[in-house]
């Protein structure tokens, strides 16, 4: 339907740009972008999300150790399952993130496992109003393409948007939510115990933006949750620096507007947006005006001001719907 082809080609969008992409290495269902790493595109993505360095450290580490350790341990005793989920608002980068991580795994381990797969799943193409189909559709995914993958190369897995997937059960009424919803749930966990079993060189990364929406049972499944947090200002006055740097490139009289003063001053008047917003309104500060719009060495920091507030007040009203 629309939404699904909608979403799709947003998905498809990175940093505002369409991702080149070769062959896919598998076409099915439920895929959206399937290719080797590691990946300098996906690279760049994870130097553009400015969370904690320990937070990143940490990322990194557990995504490592889930393909240097898990296959030599016994899961009754270290029980890993694969899975790292990140949780947070919308807009603070999970998914740019996660893309990042997937890349950056493989580089470290390049050396010693060779080329990684890499797959994005679609969840809202699993779904569907037909009795048993989503439920179909998750097994055929998990227990087939994703499983002869995995036996072919260290694997990573994206899953955005994971509570469409693992729906929480406690939450469903049969009344309100079809029995397929809740089938598809049950067959996304005994999928994921059973490739656990099969694959340790298998990784998911799942995002979400709604972890009260996921399945408990997924979330104990989870090797770690880490929330992606709103913004600090340090990491705010950065994600200008770093946006209005991109923007000097063919620009180069916004090079002026990248002073300490002016990146301090938009620092304090994007609290409470999130990373995406703020890349957004300085985006929104070139189209005040027409001649700025034409030629971009016009902007100035008063629009930048303008922009930045203009976005605090939407954010403001949209958080006391």
């Amino acid at each position: 339907d629309n939404y699904n082809q909608l979403k799709m080609a947003e998905n498809k969008l990175l940093n505002g740009k369409v991702r080149k992409q070769a062959a896919p290495l598998v076409d099915a269902k439920g895929i959206l972008i399937s290719q080797l790493l590691p990946d300098k595109s996906l690279d760049s993505l994870w130097e553009s999300i400015f969370i904690p360095s320990a937070q990143k450290d940490q990322l990194l580490s557990q995504a490592v150790l889930n393909f240097t350790l898990r296959p030599k341990v016994d899961r009754a005793k270290v029980p890993l399952h694969g899975v790292i989920l990140l949780v947070g608002s919308p807009g603070t980068g999970k998914t740019s993130l996660a893309r990042g991580l997937a890349s950056r795994t493989a580089d470290s381990l390049k050396s010693s496992l060779g080329d990684f797969a890499y797959v994005e799943v679609e969840p809202h193409a699993l779904a569907s109003s037909s009795l048993g189909r989503s439920q179909k559709a998750v097994q055929e995914l998990l227990g087939q393409t994703i499983s002869e993958l995995a036996g072919q190369h260290p694997l990573i897995v994206l899953l955005d948007e994971v509570e469409t997937l693992a729906a929480d059960r406690t939450r469903m009424s049969l009344e309100a939510n079809p029995i397929d919803v809740h089938r598809a749930t049950d067959a996304v966990l005994a999928q994921l115990d059973h490739l656990a079993e099969k694959h340790s060189k298998l990784l998911f990364i799942a995002t979400s933006n709604f972890p009260e929406a996921i399945d408990q049972a997924f979330m104990s499944r989870a090797d770690l949750i880490l929330t992606i947090a709103l913004p600090e200002q340090p990491a705010r006055k950065t994600i200008f620096k770093d946006t209005l740097e991109e923007l000097a490139k063919p620009f180069h009289k916004i090079t002026s507007l990248i002073t300490d003063t002016n990146l301090e001053k938009l620092a304090k008047l994007s609290d409470g947006l999130d990373g995406r917003r703020i890349r957004k309104a300085v985006i929104s500060a070139c189209a005040f005006d027409k001649h700025t719009a034409l030629d971009l060495n016009r902007l100035n920091i008063t629009d930048l001001e303008k922009a930045v507030s203009q976005a605090g007040r939407a954010n403001q009203r949209n958080g006391m719907k």
